[in-house]
């Protein structure tokens, strides 16, 4: 007789009860293990590793008991896996399809002592499912009571638990104030107050030796310790909590607690963030919001225009052709770059070329004096990184002019703004703009056109594509029609008023691996990944890895 080796997986989401002599881990283990006791006569025996997760939550499979049991089910250790409820591997549907996955390649059975049901055959996977859906709608209940306690908690002004804001100290649903560490909060809005600006005040803390305090958590991790940055500033300066208030989903209600800045000091700090805010944009959006505008050209020496589009409240920034703009049939002939792509390939090839700037500076015919040279190193560190920041002032400076072609983009630089941002000053006039060169194709992706530079990943991080957007969302849309009305294929198409095949080939794209799906949401899709492709293959394969090799990894 075949001996069939059996792993028993238990779980518990918290951790009370653990520390007695018998919890319920070990009712688990010891039900499932007189389950494959009784099965002894078909050849079952219990392993004796134990998978144990205690006080874990079932919300992520990221779990070291079951890490380690998908391990050896993938080295082929396990025959069947044995839990005492379904719910003790996941409630999530889209988490228990992984773990099938998972078992059906290993050729590994699932057994619950409570629920009879075996996962080889249809029947069993449906009352799987149904299980785990119900598992799931519980779940989901349970969170939006606790979503909805919470709100109801923090509309009475109690404070729910978290990192305790700096000057503060929980006492149970409330906040009492750590004298010590309030004093603190009280000079940060004093001293903004004086030097007006976050980086200087960031300063001024580190030079005095202020440091933020150290502070253990209720989960014992240890924060502070660190001198004081520019964002903790910020957050400091901007949290209504030191003027009483509690604050949830954009809504602020009166607190339980007292507040350590009275309203008058909190007034005119937020005035002065704003004052500050607005000044810095002033410069940067309020003419020109694109890095590059006015200095971008095609092959034949056409300006590409710096323009926008807003979808869904977010605003999308292309350079396009003149031809473009206007009208969707001829945008459709013409360069349409993605903004931001554009910007951080410029960007990024000119910081790496302005790292070693001698080169560039002879190309300029400029001539250093020797203790020019040896400063030199310094400044242009500092100004490759303001240059990979894309910081716009030094950018504009930098950049004369930038032509794009099929297969290369010619960055040409301006010499005399060079010298100005290196604070040389050269001992001959300067008369030649330097070029830089770099490979990079142009493929078009739905309307717009994807720059692709030579030797990196055909996948470039952009905005996320309408069209392949839409296209998911209609198989998905179709799929679910079909499941409620019971439609066919045909029948679809007939409705749709689309041909049988090309039913198909959308509904189909219901079944992406998660993966090919995040990346076009997100826009990080291979570029020559669209509609036509998706459409056009002849066959879907049904293993998501199949497809993830077929479709982003090719």
């Amino acid at each position: 007789m075949k001996k069939v080796r059996c792993a028993i997986y238990t779980r518990k989401s918290s951790e009370e009860g653990l520390e007695q002599d018998f919890n319920s881990l070990d009712a688990q283990r010891e039900a499932c293990a007189a389950y494959i006791l009784s099965q002894a006569s078909e050849g079952w025996s219990q392993l004796p590793e134990i998978y144990d997760d205690g006080g874990i939550s079932d919300g992520t499979l990221e779990r070291p008991a079951l890490q380690r049991l998908l391990g050896d089910i993938e080295a082929g250790m396990i025959d069947i896996v044995v839990v005492y409820k379904v719910d003790r591997l996941t409630r999530s549907l889209l988490d228990f399809a992984k773990l099938v996955e998972a078992m059906d390649k290993a050729e590994v059975s699932f057994v619950s002592v409570t629920q009879s049901f075996n996962t080889t055959t249809s029947m069993g996977r449906l009352t799987l499912n149904m299980l785990l859906s119900f598992a799931q709608f519980e779940r989901e209940v349970t969170a939006e009571r606790i979503r909805d306690k919470i709100a109801a908690s923090k509309a009475k002004g109690m404070w729910m638990g978290g990192v305790v804001p700096l000057g503060y100290r929980a006492n149970g649903r409330t906040l009492a104030i750590d004298e010590d560490h309030a004093a603190l909060i009280r000079n940060i809005f004093d001293r903004y107050l004086e030097v007006g600006n976050v980086r200087l005040l960031v300063n001024e803390l580190a030079n005095g030796g202020t440091l933020v305090p150290e502070r253990v958590t209720g989960t014992g991790r240890k924060l502070g310790g660190k001198p004081f940055t520019r964002g903790q500033i910020y957050k400091i300066l901007s949290n209504q909590i030191y003027i009483g208030k509690i604050c949830h989903k954009g809504e602020i209600f009166e607190g339980q607690h007292a507040a350590i800045i009275d309203r008058e000091t909190w007034d005119r700090v937020q005035a002065q963030l704003e004052a500050n805010t607005q000044g810095e944009q002033q410069a940067s959006t309020a003419s020109s919001p694109s890095l590059l505008a006015g200095k971008v050209f095609d092959s034949e020496g056409n300006a590409l225009i710096a323009s926008h589009a807003i979808k869904s409240a977010k605003r999308y920034r292309y350079y396009i052709g003149k031809s473009g703009e206007g009208d969707i049939q001829k945008a459709q002939q013409t360069l349409r770059i993605p903004a931001l792509e554009l910007e951080k390939l410029v960007c990024g090839a000119l910081a790496q070329e302005v790292e070693q700037p001698l080169g560039l500076l002879a190309k300029a015919g400029v001539e250093l004096a020797p203790d020019t040279v040896a400063v030199l190193g310094g400044r242009a560190a500092s100004l490759a990184t303001r240059l990979q920041k894309r910081e716009r002032a030094a950018a504009r400076i930098c950049i004369e002019k930038i032509t794009i072609g099929p297969s290369q983009l010619v960055i040409e630089l301006s010499a005399t703004g060079l010298c100005s941002l290196l604070s040389i000053a050269p001992t001959s006039q300067v008369t030649t703009n330097p070029a830089l060169t770099v490979a990079a194709s142009l493929r078009r992706s739905g309307r717009a056109v994807r720059l692709i530079q030579d030797g990196l990943s055909k996948s470039i991080e952009g905005e996320p594509q309408e069209h392949l957007l839409k296209l998911l969302h209609r198989a998905r849309t179709w799929w679910q029609m079909m499941l409620d009305r019971k439609l066919t294929v045909s029948a679809l198409a007939r409705e749709q008023q689309v041909t049988s095949s090309y039913a198909s080939r959308v509904v189909r794209l219901n079944f992406l691996a998660p993966r090919i799906v995040e990346a076009i949401v997100t826009g990080k899709q291979p570029v020559d990944l669209d509609a036509k492709k998706l459409l056009g293959l002849s066959e879907l394969p049904l293993a998501w890895s199949k497809q993830e090799e077929f479709l982003l990894d090719a």
